[in-house]
């Protein structure tokens, strides 16, 4: 099936779906995995073990050695790595058109074929706690991890996607084993690819190099329901620190939401960069701020909107304020017409430039197949940004802007924000 963004798209017959982009010009290759099994398939005791089994397939398969693994690619200039995320499992490489082969036999076996031994545990358990000690020595990530379980509660999206130093360590062998049989099966897993590779050759590696050979599983793994609306509220957490950091945040919209780019147009305008609202307010003419910036994300049945900054302790609560009046003003009023229109145009520029990068094509044909959302083409997209109506815009910044929906996190000395 090819649509009129030359994306195409295959269901092999034990269940793999294989989407991929032809990029001409270029003389590279992405390639990954998504698996759609991870923190928020977990139970709360498990808390971290779809993160530890993406470290634990790395430490060796029926093939390779750990180092074999490490080398693979490196050795010939590519790269590979995985994250896991709230609702996937992700590897990838990044190689030459011609190692397109190497790459897709390292990932499936990556994939399919991890020993899994409980030698290899012991020693990356220590790794992962390692990590999670890096989180609470660094406050800018501690601060969101605290904010996340604030905001979302008992519901998985609360959780560490790393896990805690209590779940972590109870994890045996035998729990990577059962997560590995029922969640990294073909049915499961989507295979995207851009860059300079025809569909009807990535298909034939990945049937050369053994992924169609692999059995359909038998189990289809569900999400939680969607989390309840957030009850708003404010936390400090007290700490040693030279600043105060502080994230405010309330839910917004699903992936597939139609409002999804005009979310993001409101962002931009409120923090998304050194022409928002806040920088020019916080740090322009306050001073109160290095960093000062919106964010957002989206999942299958949410999302989040929220700002971040950190200050002196003697500042958080004259930077929270400003931030409160700036949200509201935003909420009462929107954005003027010359705002919105150089916002639209740095959206805009954003995606443009992004979708000159192989990687980044990859992602987003990924992200059609993981979220059921339809490919359009980029000149589509640009003409929906310029459709975004004001009053949209208004609404968005009304519902998820007002300081009375924020969930509001503080972490250092003192007071805190409140």
């Amino acid at each position: 099936m090819t649509d009129s963004a030359g994306v195409q798209r295959t269901v092999l017959g034990n269940g793999l779906t294989v989407v991929s982009e032809f990029m001409p010009g270029v003389r590279s290759v992405s390639i990954g995995a998504w698996v759609r099994i991870a923190s928020v398939h977990e139970p709360r005791a498990l808390m971290g073990v779809s993160h530890l089994l993406e470290h634990m397939v790395f430490k060796g398969t029926r093939r390779r050695s750990a180092k074999d693994i490490a080398m693979s690619l490196e050795n010939l200039g590519g790269s590979l790595d995985a994250y896991t995320s709230r609702e996937h499992t992700a590897f990838q490489a990044r190689v030459l058109d011609a190692h397109l082969t190497q790459a897709a036999d390292v990932l499936g076996d990556l994939i399919f074929a991890p020993v899994l031994r409980d030698s290899d545990l012991q020693l990356e358990r220590r790794v992962v706690l390692e990590e999670i000690a890096m989180v609470d020595d660094t406050p800018d990530d501690l601060v969101f991890e605290l904010h996340n379980e604030l905001l979302w509660g008992d519901h998985p999206y609360g959780y560490s996607i790393l896990g805690t130093r209590e779940t972590v360590s109870a994890i045996g062998v035998d729990d990577l084993r059962s997560l590995h049989a029922r969640g990294y099966q073909p049915q499961q897993i989507v295979v995207a690819a851009a860059g300079n590779v025809a569909h009807d050759e990535l298909l034939e590696v990945l049937v050369r190099t053994g992924w169609d050979a692999v059995p359909r599983g038998s189990e289809t793994l569900s999400s939680p329901p969607a989390p309840a609306a957030a009850s708003p509220g404010i936390r400090h957490v007290e700490r040693e620190a030279a600043q105060t950091q502080i994230v405010f945040g309330a839910p917004t919209i699903p992936y597939g939401d139609a409002r999804r780019y005009a979310v993001s147009l409101a962002s931009a305008l409120l923090g998304g960069g050194m022409s928002s609202r806040l920088f020019q307010r916080v740090r322009e003419e306050m001073g109160l701020a290095y960093s000062v910036s919106s964010f957002h994300s989206y999942h299958t049945d949410s999302g989040t909107h929220g700002v971040y900054l950190a200050t002196s302790p003697e500042n958080a609560a004259l930077a929270t304020e400003a931030v409160r009046e700036e949200m509201r003003a935003a909420a009462v009023s929107g954005f003027t017409a010359d705002e919105l229109a150089a916002g639209k145009g740095q959206l805009k520029g954003q995606i443009t430039l992004s979708l000159e990068i192989s990687s980044s094509r990859m992602y987003r044909a990924a992200s059609t197949e993981l979220y059921g959302e339809p490919y359009r083409p980029i000149d589509d997209v640009l003409s929906q940004i310029d459709a975004i109506r004001d009053e949209e815009v208004a609404a968005i910044a009304a519902a998820f802007f007002a300081p009375d929906v924020q969930t509001v996190l503080s972490l250092g000395p003192g007071p805190g924000a409140a």
